[in-house]
């Protein structure tokens, strides 16, 4: 799927206006010419102006180009069903993490994923099993970023 520059260029502005709009209601840090609002501000100021190019470049080049084209793979109900997949493992985990857990609901769309682009039957479930818990040992232990135990709470040692 290809779109079009400007549309790109438009959403990456209403991307750096929102920045924007949320950074200016930081805290400022007394004392200190830089607060927590600098970096932000500044990425949404360079995306602000990158993006003004992009709209002006896909304006100027490309006035005969169709604003959203399908690629070939939208005829192939296999690539269609790989985009569902990831879609909908993305919507599960954000509905469901909470109540089941971020394990057992990354093995499951782990193995969903493994099935849909192929990987041989044996190997999913174990593949899935141990990049889950690589990824929740990297999250919660090394990044110590909070994540969901659901029905596995009162398993936790």
């Amino acid at each position: 799927m290809r779109l079009h520059d400007a549309l790109i260029g438009c959403l990456l502005a209403i991307l750096g206006i929102a920045v924007l709009i949320s950074v200016s209601q930081y805290p400022a840090i007394p004392g200190q010419n830089v607060g927590p609002s600098a970096f932000p501000g500044t990425l949404a100021v360079l995306l602000l102006v990158c993006s003004g190019l992009l709209i002006w470049r896909g304006l100027r080049d490309g006035r005969s180009q169709a604003i959203i084209a399908f690629g070939a793979w939208i005829a192939s109900p296999r690539h269609v069903l790989n985009v569902v997949a990831v879609i909908g493992g993305l919507l599960f985990y954000i509905f469901c993490a909470d109540i089941i857990g971020f394990i057992p609901i990354g093995i499951i769309i782990l193995s969903v994923l493994f099935f849909c682009l192929g990987v041989r039957p044996l190997l999913i479930l174990p593949v899935a099993l141990v990049a889950t818990l690589v990824i929740h040992t990297i999250f919660y232990k090394l990044l110590r970023v909070p994540l969901p135990w659901g029905i596995m709470q009162g398993m936790i040692w």
